[in-house]
């Protein structure tokens, strides 16, 4: 499922850029498609545009009925009556979504016997302080067993002993639910965490979901900003 709205707050019509001679919302379907991972790819919206362009070319497209707060809320709504045990979201502005890192967040579930992990993400490892310290770059601090402890927009850990060796993590826009925790999600209150932080993963962590967190090495870009649609276009070159 990959949630797309059009109305973005940072960057309002982001998924219609083009990226290549093809929209972002397009690159990105044909991206997850392209994983053959999936019995059935759909983009849930709300925007008659966006569903246009996907049904245009030949894609899957979902119209959501009512507003929703979050990409989950989104899919949990098309999902309720789709038979499935996993449900994949890949958001909108990942045009560089790849079979590699999909594998990992995956494999999460096939070793999880005792059904213990609710939801299973990605991390990658940064280095840039500008992105550490970028409120944009959703961060992800871990345990010992990479369960999610916290997400933030600010620098997670706090830097305050220069002297300790520490590693940061940026959340990358990819998770996998069991979809009985998607549907729990949606009807479950936000609290004043991810209000504050507008991070829907803290919902789930509020509630003692257990997010298993995967480290990937691919980074691609994520488009919030112009700017990142400039990175994005160099990038695909």
């Amino acid at each position: 499922m990959i949630p797309a709205r059009y109305s973005a707050s940072r960057f309002p019509g982001k998924l219609m850029q083009d990226l290549g001679g093809k929209t972002v919302i397009l690159r990105t379907y044909e991206a997850t498609v392209a994983t053959q991972l999936f019995d059935d790819v759909f983009v849930v919206t709300d925007s008659d545009v966006i569903y246009n362009e996907i049904v245009s070319n030949g894609g899957n497209a979902i119209m959501s009925i009512k507003q929703h707060e979050s990409g989950s809320d989104r899919i949990a709504e098309a999902v309720e009556n789709i038979e499935a045990d996993i449900v994949v979201n890949v958001q909108g502005d990942e045009p560089f979504t790849e079979r590699e890192s999909l594998v990992k967040v995956l494999g999460v579930f096939k070793d999880d016997h005792d059904q213990q992990i609710d939801l299973a993400s990605l991390m990658v490892e940064i280095n840039d302080w500008n992105e550490i310290n970028n409120p944009n770059t959703v961060k992800v601090i871990v345990d010992q067993n990479d369960f999610a402890l916290y997400f933030s927009r600010s620098p997670i850990p706090f830097p305050r002993d220069k002297e300790v060796s520490t590693r940061y993590f940026k959340h990358k826009g990819i998770y996998a639910f069991r979809k009985q925790a998607l549907l729990d999600f949606t009807n479950l209150p936000m609290q004043f965490l991810e209000g504050s932080e507008k991070i829907e993963c803290i919902r789930y962590l509020e509630y003692g979901k257990k997010i298993k967190m995967v480290e990937t090495t691919v980074e691609g870009v994520e488009i919030d900003t112009p700017e990142d649609l400039e990175r994005a276009k160099r990038l695909w070159k």
